[in-house]
């Protein structure tokens, strides 16, 4: 078998793929735009909201970007007039039986739905018929379900089992009933969910949202922070979302190098530390009985000049270091070379020993 490239042209632009590369990967890679909802960069091809239909010189019908794989001298056109017309009367069929509600909707300013309805010229009023009227689920402490506002496009239920492999949620009912949905309707509980609030970070609508967040800002009205989690050693990226000086919630990029887009419950829902009145923001030195704030170098003398003391009266074997996971591989690796180098002892241990 040949490694060669293969070439495809985009819309006019000539670009060299791998052979196991969807159309959709390709476009996005020399930066042609194809809508879709129902598309994860973690997840799966799935083709389920059809928004990514392009055409393929020499196919007589509108092939799915996702889910095709790329073919030698393809020549793909991603709009035309049939393509934008069938995209709009997707969206308008979506838009029939979602309510109207944009706003007060927790997504507004960062809905994949909203954006293409304005793209495309789609207020919802074409199509007219019953409308979903379920309850929202509140019985999960960090997410809240909307019913009403999913779209189906089974991004939840996929990264629910593909990333997390939980298994808490699926697709139950048929037509016009099916929802994503716990077995037999049950709450999420630690029985049978994570918490880890995947399937809120790719829910394209208001249908899933964090709790936490609830009414405290737009997406565009928050600056995203970049830094790394302090829960383990893992290093995931994640991005502080803030408003006004306060961490309103936690999210992650597609880029991050070591968790791409992904976190658990205690890297997204675990920062109400950040402002508790309980934190300890500065050093604390004992004197007498009581503890006082001190200056870092000052704080750093009386570790010094204990340490010293003890080395003095009982030698290395009498102290040592215990790590974190928590903590980075580079830093442990350096908390040991202090204690080997400048403690002279080989008295390092780690939390995550067992």
């Amino acid at each position: 078998m040949s490694d060669r490239k293969l070439k495809i042209t985009i819309n006019g632009i000539e670009a060299a793929c791998e052979k196991d590369e969807t159309i959709l990967q390709v476009a996005r890679r020399v930066g042609v735009r194809i809508p879709t909802l129902c598309h994860d960069d973690r997840l799966e091809p799935y083709g389920g909201c059809r928004l990514c239909i392009v055409h393929v010189r020499g196919v007589p019908r509108p092939l799915s970007a996702c889910t095709t794989p790329v073919a030698d001298n393809m020549a793909v056109t991603t709009e035309t007039n049939t393509i934008r017309r069938i995209r709009k009367n997707l969206i308008e069929l979506l838009l029939s039986n979602h309510p109207n509600d944009c706003m007060r909707c927790e997504k507004t300013g960062d809905c994949a739905l909203q954006d293409l309805s304005y793209e495309y010229g789609v207020d919802g009023s074409r199509f007219e018929g019953e409308k979903w009227n379920l309850p929202v689920r509140e019985a999960n402490p960090f997410i809240r379900y909307e019913p009403n506002k999913c779209i189906l496009c089974g991004r939840c239920v996929r990264i629910c089992n593909e990333v997390v492999m939980a298994g808490t949620i699926d697709l139950t009912g048929r037509g016009f009933h099916a929802m994503p949905d716990t077995a037999f309707g049950k709450p999420r509980t630690l029985e049978n969910c994570e918490f880890c609030g995947q399937c809120v970070s790719t829910c394209p609508t208001g249908a899933l949202t964090d709790k936490k967040s609830i009414g405290k800002g737009r997406a565009y009205e928050m600056k995203k922070v970049r830094t790394t989690c302090g829960y383990c050693g893992t290093g995931c990226n994640l991005d502080l979302n803030v408003k006004d000086g306060r961490v309103v919630k936690v999210t992650s990029a597609y880029d991050a190098p070591v968790n791409h887009g992904n976190l658990c419950i205690k890297g997204r829902y675990g920062y109400d530390f950040i402002h508790s009145f309980e934190r300890i923001k500065s050093p604390l030195i004992r004197k007498g009985m009581k503890f006082v704030t001190a200056s870092w170098d000052e704080a750093l003398e009386v570790v010094a000049s204990r340490f010293k003391a003890l080395l003095k009266k009982y030698g290395p074997d009498a102290v040592g270091a215990f790590s974190s996971s928590r903590c980075t591989n580079e830093e442990n690796f350096l908390l040991a070379k202090w204690v080997r180098t400048s403690l002279r002892s080989n008295n390092v241990d780690n939390c995550a020993r067992v």
